[in-house]
């Protein structure tokens, strides 16, 4: 398939309505024809924690979500693009239970990692976990078998709970990688269209290295999970928070990438007024990206933006964004850190409240992004200009619950009598339909307190110019009629 040049949403499952069913209607309902590039459908299948994070499967979908046929059915109108957590599988699995119950006698045991396949008698050298990119303290839980009640030690990257609910899975195995062409298989069948590869960078394991991004292993994983969803017409996506450099080698590669750097770039720019970092990064960047503003995670920090960033600045950014009542997350790794002991991984909060709710920087927010080449992605808080939910954080004790509020269709309505979610919901029609943004871009000389950006695609263009100073929005583009016509966000 090909990968549509338009705006796609992002959403859980039952974070429109309640469920698939309710998503599929308020997508006809309230936003016809607005989501033309697709709908990323956040895990909907049974999962024991991390909000759909920690899959038991991908062939079933969770009952309370609805089901496969809900999928194919909303699949029959847009590109559908689901998460495969390619690193891991949750504890409560039917393959890890029974690993859990007959241990290495388990026909499911290869697809763990245990760590006697790296260490010699399964015992972690300090050494070599230094080295580690660690997502929490260990990278590893111990697990008793129940027919012998021994201890396993296995490899688990990521995890709040010790022992984690998330199994890394051994993608060495031919086993795991008959279980990912099931999971493939299945989601082709279901009109999937495109899959993203979730903590792709932490598949490889070596002992002296990171572990996150192995070279070259890792694209010896890629090309292969790449020729088998390409056989199913499939196309992938790898979501992987790194150094931009890492990011650009997979782009070399001919892969989608994730511009993990633009939320960052757009929120400095707005909180500083100065456009100049944000117009150098816009100069040279790759083109086959997705961007996004904001997710169900918060806006990256570290490593994404290592080696972009000036600490000092950085650190007023996030002061802003703490006093408009973001939470962060930290880096755990002193390797990531940098020298000066700065620690953000990432802004947790909505994009619109860390703009102190202010509709004309919003939608400037939203016009760079949809002026950056690549295909936008709008989060389904983010499209209805929702605020942080402190109440979510306080009951689950969840940081990033912050920007992920569940709406009715009450709530979506009321959203949509908002001028500013008019005007977005405008906003993305307009990036929809001009034909200039499949031409050429460039980004045109301005004043340090402006942006000028345009497209050209033969007789049809159209510019985007933003006064920093009062956040006016300003485009230029090329009508039917050819007539040059204006239009203020």
């Amino acid at each position: 398939m090909t990968i549509k040049n338009q705006v796609q949403l992002i959403t859980y499952p039952d974070s429109l309505g309640g469920d698939l069913h309710s998503l599929k209607l308020a997508l006809t309902k309230y936003f016809p024809n607005r989501f033309k590039g697709g709908v990323h459908i956040l895990p909907p299948f049974p999962s024991s924690g991390d909000r759909g994070f920690a899959p038991l499967n991908y062939l079933e979908i969770e009952p309370k979500f609805g089901s496969w046929d809900d999928i194919k059915s909303i699949g029959e109108n847009y590109d559908i693009l689901v998460d495969l957590m390619v690193n891991h599988i949750s504890r409560q699995s039917e393959y890890f239970q029974d690993f859990i119950k007959k241990g290495r006698n388990s026909e499911y045991a290869d697809l763990f990692i245990t760590l006697d396949k790296y260490w010699k008698d399964g015992k972690p050298l300090k050494e070599d976990v230094d080295k580690i990119f660690l997502r929490r303290s260990k990278p590893y839980s111990s697990y008793t078998i129940e027919a012998t009640g021994e201890e396993e030690l296995v490899w688990t990257t990521f995890g709040r709970e010790d022992p984690s609910e998330q199994i890394d899975l051994d993608v060495r195995s031919e086993k795991v990688k008959q279980l990912l062409t099931l999971f493939f298989e299945n989601f082709s069948k279901n009109n999937v269209s495109i899959v993203r590869l979730d903590a792709v960078g932490y598949v490889i394991k070596k002992i002296g290295t990171s572990c996150f991004f192995v070279e070259p292993e890792i694209y010896q994983f890629l090309d292969w999970i790449k020729d088998m969803a390409d056989s199913l017409n499939i196309e992938l996506l790898p979501e992987v928070h790194a150094h931009h450099e890492t990011q650009y080698k997979l782009a070399e590669q001919g892969y989608w990438i994730y511009d993990f750097i633009l939320p960052y770039r757009v929120l400095e720019t707005l909180i500083t007024q100065s456009s100049e970092n944000l117009r150098e990064y816009l100069k040279d960047r790759p083109k086959k990206q997705f961007t996004m503003l904001d997710c169900h995670d918060g806006i990256p920090v570290l490593p994404d933006m290592e080696g972009l960033i000036d600490t000092k600045q950085a650190r007023k950014v996030v002061e802003t964004c703490e006093k408009r009542g973001a939470n962060f997350s930290y880096i755990l790794s002193d390797e990531h850190k940098t020298e000066d002991g700065f620690d953000i991984h990432q802004i947790n909060g909505t994009y619109y409240s860390m703009l102190d709710h202010n509709d004309d920087a919003y939608l400037a927010a939203r016009a760079i992004q949809f002026f950056a080449p690549g295909v936008p992605q709008v989060y389904y808080v983010g499209l209805l200009a929702g605020k942080n939910d402190y109440e979510a954080v306080t009951k689950t004790g969840e940081k990033r619950e912050i920007n992920r509020h569940n709406y009715t269709f009450d709530e979506i309505e009321k959203a949509l009598e908002r001028n500013v979610v008019q005007r977005l919901v405008k906003l993305i029609q307009f990036r929809n339909e001009h034909p200039a943004f499949n031409g050429e871009f460039q980004v045109l000389d301005s004043a340090s307190d402006e942006i000028h950006l345009t497209w050209n695609n033969g007789d049809k263009t159209c510019s985007l110019f933003i006064h920093l100073k009062n956040m006016k929005t300003e485009i230029t583009y090329t009508g039917e009629d050819g007539e040059l016509k204006q239009y203020l966000v």
